[in-house]
């Protein structure tokens, strides 16, 4: 029944698509043609336009299918469903235009094709997010829901139990756990241990599940096969959530190693030579584009600094980067000048001392992080990164904080998702490097450009910086 209710959404997303489709391309016909917002001159006929609406409407369904967006999924986000239809648009109007181009058709309006496509965008968005409302709405009712029985009482099934009855949305109602080791009638949340897994034996028969989630402990691992097998069995949809989801990935990866599948412990886009190309590409250019920029800044801070400190201009610190090299990493002197061996006692702290007057200004609105475009430049840094540390403290946290040395997968940065988040100067570290690793299995153009425009208006001023 549920699967039946699927495919009945997923035919009447096809419907809405094929008639906002229509709309959208004929509303931007009236917008550009008859509504008098723009000069025009005709060239083709309305009939003309209409016989292209014939070809577009199922190119668009394909592409909408090929985006994903006929995939029932109950927790697909809705940044991801949009930028789904973003992307399935992008490419629709480029293909448009390119036969467009090849066929020499030079009348056909560009405007209206850029209307339709910002008309299309838009109210699929709505009448998507409108049939996600009204489904919510009939899950949180009791219907449409998906029942599901959990085998094995462990941290992954509570983790499971926690998402599931916060998001009641999701339409996915628990039976209860069987678990070979808990007592029955052991709850957690409401949900109730039922039996041991051997009861399984009586409960598929009714056929009444829709899902089971296999949640065993890792030191279960044993009754994996037997399990799988008596779920297959009874033909009811399985999944697995294992119990190490603190060690692997949120978005781990396989490879067919001839048939042999081979889980990777840890999803880092940039080992993709493409990506690591693009990203190098965008630190060069934006790093001459910010010297440039910034250079009247730099040079009054160069100045100010001369006049009433002595000392050099830059002050170089020795930092862990990409593969655990080191390198220097340089900034405005912020300091009156002091041996090496004391620089490396330890933090910054609130008052201190050895701060100069302009130091606790450059520092304050991260001026002084300004010479590190020289860093992005020579290929020590990039421009979004996780943040280098000291040796003396990477020594440290490495046995202090599980997975710390993974942030040098990839190259330090002058800002990063941690920093926009506001963990600078003295913040939790084990906070950082949980947007570190974020930011390393999650990392795509997009999610740089984010960084960057919110370190304009989030990353620049550190209250936390002394």
């Amino acid at each position: 029944m549920i699967q039946d209710n699927q495919k009945y959404l997923n035919r009447i997303y096809v419907v809405f698509d094929i008639l906002i489709t229509c709309f959208s391309f004929i509303f931007a016909w009236y917008l550009k043609f008859r509504s008098g917002l723009f000069s025009f001159q005709i060239s083709l006929s309305y009939y003309q336009y209409m016989k292209a609406l014939v070809l577009m409407v199922p190119y668009y369904i394909i592409l909408y299918n090929a985006f994903h967006l006929y995939v029932t999924r109950r927790i697909q986000g809705r940044r991801e469903e949009l930028a789904n239809i973003i992307k399935a648009n992008i490419i629709g109007l480029l293909g448009f235009i390119l036969v467009l181009y090849l066929t020499r058709q030079a009348d056909f309006s560009r405007i209206m094709l850029f209307i339709f496509f910002c008309l299309n965008v838009v109210l699929d968005t709505l009448v998507r997010n409108l049939v996600r409302g009204v489904i919510a709405s009939i899950r949180k009712n009791g219907y449409n829901n998906k029942n599901v029985l959990l085998i094995g009482y462990s941290h992954s099934a509570e983790e499971y139990i926690d998402r599931v009855l916060l998001n009641p949305q999701w339409g996915y109602v628990i039976r209860g756990i069987l678990d070979d080791n808990m007592e029955r009638g052991t709850e957690y949340k409401g949900i109730r241990v039922l039996g041991t897994v051997d009861n399984l034996n009586f409960i598929l028969p009714q056929n009444k599940l829709d899902e089971i989630i296999i949640t065993l402990k890792l030191d279960e691992y044993h009754n994996l096969g037997k399990i799988v097998s008596m779920c297959e069995k009874s033909g009811v949809h399985t999944k697995f959530i294992p119990d190490y989801s603190d060690i692997i990935s949120t978005k781990p990866y396989t490879e067919d190693l001839v048939g042999l599948p081979v889980i990777n412990i840890r999803h880092v886009p940039l080992n993709n030579t493409f990506s690591w190309i693009a990203k190098r590409a965008v630190d060069i250019f934006g790093a001459l584009v910010a010297l440039i920029l910034f250079s009247p800044i730099m040079l009054t801070c160069a100045i100010i600094i001369k006049v009433t400190s002595p000392g050099p201009l830059i002050f170089k610190q020795e930092r862990v980067g990409l593969h655990n090299k080191n390198f220097y990493m340089y900034k405005f002197r912020s300091m009156v000048v002091q041996d090496e061996k004391d620089e490396k006692k330890g933090w910054t702290v609130k008052n201190d001392p050895r701060v100069t007057p302009i130091g606790k200004f450059i520092r304050k609105t991260s001026i002084d992080e300004m010479p590190q475009f020289i860093n992005v430049l020579k290929g020590d840094m990039s421009l979004v990164g996780p943040r280098p540390e000291r040796p003396q403290f990477v020594e440290k946290f490495k046995e202090e904080i599980p997975r710390y040395m993974i942030k040098h997968q990839v190259r330090p940065g002058l800002t990063g998702w941690a920093q926009v988040n506001g963990l600078r100067g003295d913040t939790s570290i084990k906070k950082r490097i949980d947007c570190d690793l974020y930011y390393i299995e999650n990392w795509s153009m997009g999610f740089d450009f984010k960084i960057l425009f919110l370190t304009f208006f989030k990353g620049f001023v550190n209250k936390n910086a002394y």
